[in-house]
């Protein structure tokens, strides 16, 4: 066994994920060791209230009321930072690298938000950032991107990472089961907060996707520039005719590279059932890369919970052992390319993004209304794929039509859309959602 010292951990955050990186810790205590060649040990931790009662064992633990005070403790080697948001958590994290302290973290606004400027201090400092259970939980997405794929040149990925949306798109397949409904079931069951925006608005798998898209591409953390769109115009309606024609909706984040620059997306999307992806259901994540040498590769697992972040956590905690005190050129960088290297390629406008569309239309039932809409798409130079007309219910003055539609520019999409809800036969703005192959 190695006399190295143990990698001693302050934990900041004493809620699901620290207690399971901690139950993590102390249960593979022995395995941990022999890979790594040192002990991990966690041996401080804060809390807003350390009185508090746990449900995990905190002994040999010196817990601290006040976060600062912990990160300045001689004793600690590293800081795990899980309480979450942008505001304390940056200053004690800043804190942290100032005073030669690496720093671990599941918090992906965190990174990307302020990760460049957290970068920055690191590399000053000559410190270690690692955050790969700051996307999907406990799938290893972060490493195998920057690591495993280093060879490869990323063409595109798409990641279902929000589990949110998963579960309650999932759901709604289900007769009966309208968005509002399978909402509040999700809020029952713990997957959603009270307040559910920042998950089903797209915020959450915003942040997600601006941290694989650096790493993918080499380019700086650009959140402000991410297309978001959330699922609350989502019907039932909608899941039900996307299945009869072949598709499946989910909540997609999307990056790839075009001749441009990068697309950078979140937004409900149909995807053919012959998918990998499209099979994705309930609370898992899912993320699909595409690269020119390995092709396309698919990583599946738990995006969230108290033990499989802590697997992520717990990974972070190894690579630090093992090369907190490298030189840094021996040291993987934050974001993959190395520091200097990262490319100023710009974020494609949603404009100009070229995708197929579903388009759901409520119309009067009457002669002539088809073909008004058929005439505007043909002029705007928008292919049709399929149409779907529904017999109209007895008694109803309206119809709805599914109209698929091949890629075309998401400007030139709009423009016609203008036109068409501007015929006084339809009723109501079209719903428009739009489609990947993912081939």
């Amino acid at each position: 066994m190695s006399s190295l010292p143990p990698l001693r951990v302050g934990l900041l955050g004493l809620g699901t994920v620290g207690g399971g990186t901690i139950a993590v810790l102390r249960r593979n205590a022995e395995v941990i060791s022999r890979r790594v060649g040192r002990s991990i040990e966690v041996v401080a931790a804060s809390a807003r209230d350390i009185s508090k009662p746990r449900a995990f064992d905190l002994s040999g633990i010196e817990l601290y009321a006040d976060p600062a005070e912990l990160v300045l403790q001689p004793q600690v080697d590293v800081v795990l930072e899980l309480i979450g948001g942008t505001t304390v958590a940056k200053d004690l994290v800043l804190l942290a690298l100032e005073n030669g302290k690496h720093v671990v973290t599941a918090n992906k606004a965190l990174i990307a938000l302020h990760g460049n400027e957290i970068f920055e201090v690191a590399q000053r400092t000559d410190t270690v950032v690692a955050f790969e259970a700051a996307v999907a939980g406990g799938i290893p997405v972060i490493k195998a991107t920057r690591e495993a794929l280093a060879g490869n040149r990323i063409e595109w990925l798409a990641g279902i990472i929000n589990g949110t949306c998963n579960f309650i798109l999932t759901a709604m397949s289900e007769p009966g089961c309208e968005f509002e409904t399978v909402l509040a079931e999700a809020q029952a069951l713990g997957y959603a907060e009270a307040d559910p925006a920042f998950d089903i608005d797209g915020i959450d798998a915003a942040h997600k996707l601006t941290i694989l898209a650096a790493i993918a591409f080499g380019v700086p953390l650009q959140f402000e520039r991410v297309y978001v769109e959330g699922i609350r115009h989502i019907s039932r309606a909608d899941v039900e005719y996307a299945e009869r024609l072949g598709y499946r909706i989910k909540h997609l984040g999307m990056a790839r590279q075009v001749a441009d620059g990068i697309q950078l997306r979140v937004h409900p999307t149909l995807i053919p059932v012959s998918q990998l992806l499209a099979n994705v259901d309930g609370v898992m994540n899912a993320v699909m890369l595409h690269s020119d040498a390995a092709g396309s590769t698919l990583y599946y697992g738990a995006g969230a919970g108290a033990e499989p972040t802590a697997s992520a956590v717990v990974s972070d905690l190894v690579d630090v052992a093992r090369t907190g005190d490298a030189d840094r050129v021996n040291r993987v960088p934050p974001l993959a390319f190395q520091t200097g290297s990262l490319s100023e390629l710009p974020i494609v406008s949603m404009d100009a993004v070229e995708t197929a569309y579903y388009l759901r239309l409520h119309v009067l039932d009457q002669p002539g209304v088809v073909a008004d809409v058929t005439r505007i798409l043909g002029a705007s130079d928008i292919s049709i794929e399929a149409i779907l007309q529904q017999e109209s219910e007895h008694g109803a003055a309206t119809v709805p039509i599914i109209i698929l539609v091949h890629p075309v520019v998401e400007h030139a999409m709009n423009q016609a859309l203008a036109e068409i809800e501007a015929l006084p036969q339809v009723h109501e703005p079209v719903i428009k959602i739009r489609m990947e192959s993912l081939a």
